[in-house]
């Protein structure tokens, strides 16, 4: 491609990511909702390469079992699709639904309203923690620096936010989030397999089909079906990467419980698991355009694809709203969906992405690519030469 081809290539690029922003997708208005069971098509049906979704699947290794969501049609299964599983961190994201379910309800005025006031004995430094912090994972809780002022992957932190939003949810504080999450999201959205949350710690335990229609719910923003169970404002105010890139990172170990003076149980790990998170990272999901920077997470994806991603890749959801796309994937195997360092196309995550990316079939127009118009735009330059 020459010089000027290029340009018009960006210039289309801007168009068309104009032209999003002015009127509904029309992608959008062609997905379907599943009922009480998803509506099935075959992968041949959807114009998608098995092979691709093949190499995918073995990718996630022998103990894994998911499923492919298309358009909202169900395409590919694989496994135990339908078995209960704990979804770990992939799980997060859901407790910050429910934070925009109880900010709509008028149970707390914004994510910026303060953890103390629910009656949590925090010391002076910690007083100015908002649930933004606790759901952003700069809460400050058990660690050496005050809230907003570093980033710590922090399941201590975690426990508190869940622990207030029983307080929130559920003022009786008789049976937490598995009432409130049942009747906001798993009741509303016909969970087929049974349960949302296993238990009061807050960690989903559902099938992949199941699962997948959360990561349905969040692809649309809230909507289910012509139903808005959680006003769409919501997500396009808070669903994108809210860290700042340049944050840094805790100077507490991991290890170092000594702060965690609430007494609070682990939601799995310690108080400062890994450096990835800052650009990346809002409200519990993982974000592949970077807030701060033009670097992407993953490379071989559109840019519009975020994770709810759990014990580092075994447990993970991801969705492409671009490609109307939701992948959910739990495994029970080292090799999994794998990690990944943000940038890095070599990484095992971001090979995973590739395959589903190339598992899809390209638009015959830029326009129903929207933000993913870039990424297509590359897909066919490499095929050009």
């Amino acid at each position: 491609m020459n010089v000027m081809g290029a340009k018009r290539g960006l210039l289309l690029g801007v168009v068309v990511a104009a032209a999003m922003l002015a009127r509904p997708s029309p992608v959008m208005c062609q997905w379907v909702f599943p009922g009480a069971t998803w509506q099935a098509k075959t992968v041949e049906e959807m114009g998608m390469d098995r092979s691709k979704l093949d190499a995918f699947k073995t990718k996630c290794g022998t103990a894994s079992s998911g499923v492919v969501v298309k358009d909202g049609y169900l395409v590919y299964t694989w496994n135990n699709y339908t078995t209960n599983h704990n979804w770990a961190s992939a799980s997060k994201p859901v407790i910050s639904t429910l934070l925009f379910s109880a900010i709509n309800e008028g149970r707390v005025a914004s994510v910026d309203s303060l953890i103390y006031d629910w009656g949590w004995a925090l010391t002076p430094e910690d007083r100015t923690m908002t649930f933004r912090h606790l759901a952003d994972m700069t809460s400050g809780y058990a660690v050496a620096e005050a809230p907003g002022q570093a980033w710590s992957y922090n399941d201590y932190a975690i426990h508190l936010y869940i622990d207030t939003l029983d307080k929130v949810l559920d003022p009786n504080h008789s049976d937490h989030l598995v009432t409130a999450g049942n009747a906001r999201l798993r009741d509303p959205m016909q969970f087929q397999d049974g349960t949302l949350f296993e238990s009061n710690k807050g960690r989903v335990r559902s099938s992949a089909r199941d699962f997948a229609r959360m990561g349905w719910l969040w692809m649309n923003k809230g909507n289910w079906n012509g139903t808005q169970l959680v006003p769409a404002s919501f997500f396009d105010n808070y669903m994108k990467a809210d860290v700042p890139a340049n944050l840094p990172q805790s100077v507490t170990s991991n290890t170092d419980t000594s702060g965690n003076y609430l007494g609070l149980t682990s939601y799995g790990g310690g108080v400062n698991q890994g450096s990835e998170g800052p650009g990346i990272y809002g409200f519990n999901w993982w974000f592949n355009t970077n807030r701060d920077t033009s670097q992407l997470t993953w490379p071989s994806a559109p840019g519009d694809t975020f994770l709810a991603n759990g014990r580092d890749g075994k447990d993970c959801m991801a969705m492409v709203p671009s490609l109307g796309l939701v992948v959910a994937a739990w495994n029970d195997d080292v090799s999994a969906w794998g990690g990944f360092v943000p940038g890095d196309s070599g990484s095992f995550m971001n090979q995973g992405l590739s395959l589903l990316v190339q598992a899809v079939p390209e638009p015959t127009s830029l326009v129903l690519l929207g933000v993913g118009a870039f990424t297509l735009m590359r897909r066919r330059r490499r095929k050009s030469g």
